[in-house]
């Protein structure tokens, strides 16, 4: 390596040694996505805080779901900014979106696993599409994830033979499994009963305090969004209407936050109580 590609290199690795003490991990700056005529997010800004749980809430056609697509460069906004690490990701060519995209780890809507592949073989499959590892170094790392996530007894069994709870602990594995920085849930308990919708709250809090993850859960279960908040962005029609700590969000004078709480049938006073503060179960 030359000597001008070292100072480089130490220059990037200084940049990102800074950046991981700013609090916030990434910010969105005045966001705006449209569909032809179609306008879905109108100026959205808010920030997700590093290390914690940050929920994205909103109604069905809230502009949720387009906004995770902008996050993790999916699709290209119109206009606005994503700064991640300090590093606006809105401007990078499809070259440089490579890494910027492995910052960030996906557990869909369902777990999405792949049908055709047993669990072993889900969680190793973007090692052995992204990375040069060998297949004793790949087994190696899938069956830490595993055995982290209390599904190392299921590798060799296919998707249809788990549960629902199982699923997610899989698709999380899964997710983790290039060492993102920021891991992304999408509606994490929808189609599961209360009981496992519990045990995955606390599955999105053990992930974030075992691996120091920043995590983005975008969900309209108000009862899980209180027990894992620590901060909550409402996504009203494209814009956002308020942000902030549970305690913050429960205090907003803003009619439509109230509309949305009393609309999900959860009282403020169980919203107030139901934190998580750590994992309850390996279930």
């Amino acid at each position: 390596m030359s000597a001008a590609s070292e100072a480089s290199a130490a220059a990037a690795q200084a940049a990102a040694a800074e950046a991981e003490k700013d609090p916030i991990h990434l910010r969105v700056r005045d966001l705006r996505k449209s569909y032809g005529e179609h306008e879905i997010l109108k100026g959205v800004t808010f920030d997700v805080l590093r290390g914690l749980n940050n929920v994205i809430i909103g109604a069905s056609g809230s502009g949720k779901t387009v906004m995770v697509r902008q996050l993790i460069r999916l699709e290209k906004p119109n206009a606005g900014q994503i700064i991640v690490d300090g590093q606006d990701i809105t401007s990078l060519s499809d070259v440089d979106l490579v890494p910027a995209r492995r910052k960030f780890g996906m557990v869909f809507q369902m777990s999405a696993l792949f049908d055709s592949m047993d669990v072993y073989d889900n969680v190793a499959f973007l090692l052995r599409e992204h990375t040069k590892l060998r297949e004793r170094d790949i087994r190696e790392k899938v069956m830490a994830r595993l055995k982290a996530l209390g599904v190392e007894h299921a590798a060799h069994k296919m998707p249809a033979e788990l549960s629902g709870g199982m699923k997610k602990r899989v698709a999380v594995a899964r997710a983790l499994a290039l060492e993102p920085k920021i891991l992304i849930y999408d509606e994490p308990t929808t189609g599961l009963d209360p009981i496992t919708s519990r045990t995955v709250d606390d599955l999105i809090e053990q992930t974030r305090e075992t691996y120091g993850v920043t995590s983005i859960i975008i969900s309209h279960d108000m009862a899980s969004v209180f027990r894992v908040g620590h901060h909550i962005t409402y996504l009203y029609k494209g814009t956002i209407e308020a942000s902030g700590t549970p305690e913050e969000f429960l205090a907003s004078e803003s009619v439509r936050v109230h509309e949305f709480l009393e609309a999900s049938g959860v009282s403020k006073d169980l919203m107030r109580e139901g934190r998580v503060d750590a994992p309850i179960s390996a279930a």
